[in-house]
């Protein structure tokens, strides 16, 4: 295989994927942080997998993170990891990207797994490097996720980055390479997951010339005359953020004592990724909604209309015994100017209207609320919820409280990510839960 060494941080990685014996329907999972609220799905996931060889023996859905048992479940899982590449359940195809094609929910996106230097990447506040995380990065959600990853031999992604490439140059054009390429997988996924394609491209020449497109995409008088002076933004997370800020700790820690020679192809200094075009067709970027639990209702809707009004000077929260109402009241509001946040509880339904707010996004004006209602209301817990109707369905328990958020515009997303940094904390999704990535895909990091 060629060298092919550039200067934006792609590595062709050592692709491992699970042998023709496994059943691949049992084998791929979604990803791990999806679903935390609902353990009906994870409990219908271990009856599908069963005893099967599967990436949910090898990974820790999140609805167990920091939970009894959670040393013994880790252990086992790096276990297991040992015992699928010592059993051959796992075999090495070599050098190379896979291009996946992904059905689901009507709609159809392409995406091509590689390897990212995670020497290029800073998740801090301001970074200029060439991957950037695209939301805030909560440092204290990095430690349990560490402990994963620090003893583990492979790593099986569920990251998602995306690229600006307005005149699909990088991805798109491998659909007509596929000619001569191996068919790793073609099946429907579980739990509505939709269909999966994927194939290995291990051509040198179509390789090369992906490399090449990716770094096309900031050549300096081009990028330049799109955001001037700016430093140039190549790789965006779209999901996946503390996945991949894990691996980036795991690998400062790694590489401590190494010579700059150990330091240069070291697998622990690379994530595998799955990337994807934003002006992709088939990405639809969805709202993160938010649900409140073990709260007081009343005293939290009081206290939210007061912090909203102290935070951007006014606040008006409407409240309506019955859906119909709420929704013949919605049609009617005056909406210019201001941030809707609609709301649901047990006993109604309402709105939220913040007029001129400081925040650029309902998500942030929302979140810069909520961060402190967290801290100062004892007990209250929080989680981000994908689907409208998940939102609902929780809601309307006792003492729980939802919010529901609009879509971000995607085609504004690298523009904003350059001049404005960090998006606000789980401010979209790309796609709802059963459309993220499935672990499929796997690589030596030891």
């Amino acid at each position: 295989m060629s060298d092919f060494k550039n200067e934006i941080g792609v590595k062709v990685p050592n692709i491992l994927m699970p042998n023709k014996k496994v059943d691949i329907t049992k084998w791929a999972v979604v990803a791990c942080d999806q679903f935390t609220s609902q353990p009906d799905y994870w409990a219908e996931t271990e009856r599908i997998v069963g005893d099967a060889p599967s990436t949910l023996r090898i990974t820790l859905p999140e609805i167990y993170l920091e939970k009894p048992g959670e040393a013994e479940r880790i252990e086992k899982i790096n276990a297991t990891m040992d015992e699928y590449v010592a059993n051959g359940i796992l075999e090495d195809k070599g050098e190379g990207f896979v291009f996946i094609r992904r059905s689901c929910e009507g709609k159809t996106r392409t995406g091509l797994v590689i390897a990212l230097d995670l020497e290029d990447y800073d998740y801090t506040k301001g970074s200029t490097t060439l991957i950037r995380a695209t939301e805030g990065t909560i440092v204290e959600r990095i430690p349990p996720r560490l402990r994963i990853r620090e003893n583990a031999p492979l790593e099986t992604p569920h990251i998602l980055v995306l690229i600006d490439d307005p005149e699909r140059t990088v991805i798109e054009p491998i659909a007509n390479e596929l000619k001569n390429a191996e068919k790793l997988y073609d099946f429907d996924l579980m739990q509505n997951g939709g269909h999966i394609e994927g194939y290995f491209v291990n051509d040198e020449a179509v390789i090369k010339k992906a490399i090449n497109a990716m770094a096309a995409l900031i050549e300096p008088e081009k990028y330049k005359a799109q955001y001037g002076d700016k430093a140039p933004l190549l790789f965006a997370l779209g999901d996946g953020n503390h996945s991949f800020a894990t691996a980036k700790a795991n690998w400062e820690k790694k590489k401590v004592g190494l010579t700059a020679e150990e330091m240069e192809n070291h697998p622990a200094r690379f994530a595998l990724v799955e990337l994807e075009n934003v002006h992709d067709e088939g990405i639809v970027f969805e709202p993160i909604h938010r649900v409140m639990f073990n709260l007081d209702t009343e005293k939290a809707i009081k206290w939210l209309e007061a912090k909203l009004t102290e935070q951007n000077g006014n606040c008006e929260i409407k409240r309506f015994p019955n859906k119909d109402a709420y929704e013949r009241a919605m049609k009617k509001l005056d909406k210019a100017n201001a941030h809707i946040i609609p709301f649901i509880t047990a006993r109604s339904y309402g709105y939220i209207k913040v007029v001129n707010p400081v925040a650029q996004l309902e998500v942030g004006t929302l979140q810069n609320a909520l961060d402190i209602m967290l801290k100062e209301m004892d007990g209250a817990v929080i989680d981000y919820v994908h689907g409208a109707d998940v939102v609902e369905q929780l809601s309307r328990k006792k003492n729980n409280m939802g919010f529901l958020l609009p879509a971000m515009d995607k085609s504004a997303f690298f523009k904003t990510v350059v001049f404005d940094g960090s998006l606000p904390r789980k401010t979209f999704s790309m796609g709802e839960a059963n459309e993220k990535r499935y672990y499929l895909e796997c690589r030596k990091i030891k």
